[in-house]
């Protein structure tokens, strides 16, 4: 397996959310490698960018969601995962748990947690 690059694959339905962790990552001197809005968009750019990180929405658009995603992220490429959801369902966290999440942190996300959260990932990927 190669490495991964150090940059961050972003993943959520909703564009103005996306662009606005991608604007969170750039602005901490991190390259995004790519946005997805579905599962199969997430695990397909994860496979051709190879992300050290992946924030990644639960709820997506189409039949797979975001733990889905992540797990067949993780499985072919290893990429750390940060969940970023609004859902605090116990079903949804014990599949989120399946997963090994890097962290998951709960909608809304204040800024200074999501740029710790992803710093901290980063480490553990050196």
């Amino acid at each position: 397996m190669t490495a991964l690059n150090r940059s961050v694959l972003v993943v959520d339905d909703h564009a103005i959310i996306a662009e606005l962790w991608c604007l969170h990552m750039e602005m901490m001197g991190l390259e995004v490698c790519g946005t997805a809005a579905t599962a199969d968009e997430a695990l397909s750019l994860a496979e051709q960018h190879r992300p050290a990180i992946v924030l990644m929405d639960v709820r997506l658009r189409g039949e797979k969601d975001g733990v889905d995603a992540a797990l067949a992220i993780h499985a072919s490429v290893g990429s750390k995962v940060i969940f970023i959801t609004g859902s605090q369902e116990p079903e949804t966290l014990a599949r989120i748990a399946l997963d090994h999440p890097a962290a998951v942190l709960i909608k809304p996300v204040a800024d200074h947690l999501l740029k710790a959260t992803v710093a901290q990932a980063l480490v553990s990927v050196d």
